[in-house]
């Protein structure tokens, strides 16, 4: 009876220190320091979620164009136009068009944002992983923009200029729509009247100025995917996150 006792005893203080070590072993795999390979993995697996995240809320409609923070306007080139568009004939409806056309394209174009960034995030070395890791709460966000904002306009602005001339509304696209509002206005600018009231002509190339207000959205919206993975955990939606970001 004594030896049952005691060999019940000695399985429980077993099972105990099972148990303990187990525990002890778990924590010190996570406690482990991070791998050059997990830095930069996990770096990249998260900007290649807060990309298709952002990307995808400002392809939708009224992404750019229900957002205050990014709505795009008109240049400021253009604000002479604004200021006076009750001049014209139907001027105030003709703008409001003009901008919901604008942020239509965008929303557009947004959608072939995501194998653009990816195509950046992959040129990232181990160097610039920890940099990032250690930096700001948006230093992956301006990492991407710093090192390939000139690639990304160059890759994104032919698709954005597609965009632009596809005929969206009414079967007018916003180019045509923007042509016909600065013609109309350059007009009455270059008029005697025009002239007397001091009125300004508008040259501006819609497709650059738009292009990088787009790209402005986007980062903006990459940097709030961006803080929310560093700074919440239920953002960290893969191991991998919750190792390199939990650190």
């Amino acid at each position: 009876m004594k030896r049952r006792i005691y060999l019940f005893i000695l399985s429980a203080f077993l099972l105990s220190s099972c148990a303990e070590l187990l525990q002890v072993v778990q924590t010190i795999d996570t406690e482990r320091p991070l791998t050059q390979t997990e830095v930069v993995s996990g770096l990249k697996e998260a900007l290649k979620i807060g990309t298709d995240s952002a990307a995808s809320r400002l392809a939708r409609q009224n992404g750019y164009y229900g957002d205050q923070a990014v709505k795009i306007l008109l240049p400021p080139e253009a604000a002479v136009i604004v200021n006076n568009v009750h001049r014209l004939p139907g001027g105030e409806k003709m703008l409001e068009d003009l901008i919901l056309r604008i942020n239509r394209s965008a929303e557009d174009a947004a959608r072939e944002a995501g194998p653009v960034f990816y195509r950046a995030i992959t040129q990232m070395s181990i160097q610039d992983g920890f940099g990032i890791l250690r930096g700001e709460q948006d230093a992956a966000t301006s990492y991407l923009k710093n090192n390939t904002y000139q690639q990304l306009f160059n890759l994104y602005q032919p698709k954005l200029k597609t965009s632009l001339d596809k005929k969206l509304i009414a079967g007018v696209s916003t180019n045509q729509s923007w042509e016909t509002l600065t013609t109309q206005w350059n007009r009455l600018a270059g008029s005697l009247a025009g002239q007397v009231a001091g009125l300004n002509k508008v040259e501006v190339e819609l497709d650059t100025y738009l292009t990088d207000k787009a790209l402005e959205g986007l980062f903006l919206k990459l940097a709030v995917e961006e803080q929310k993975i560093r700074t919440d955990a239920n953002a960290r939606v893969t191991d991998l996150l919750r190792r390199v970001f939990g650190k």
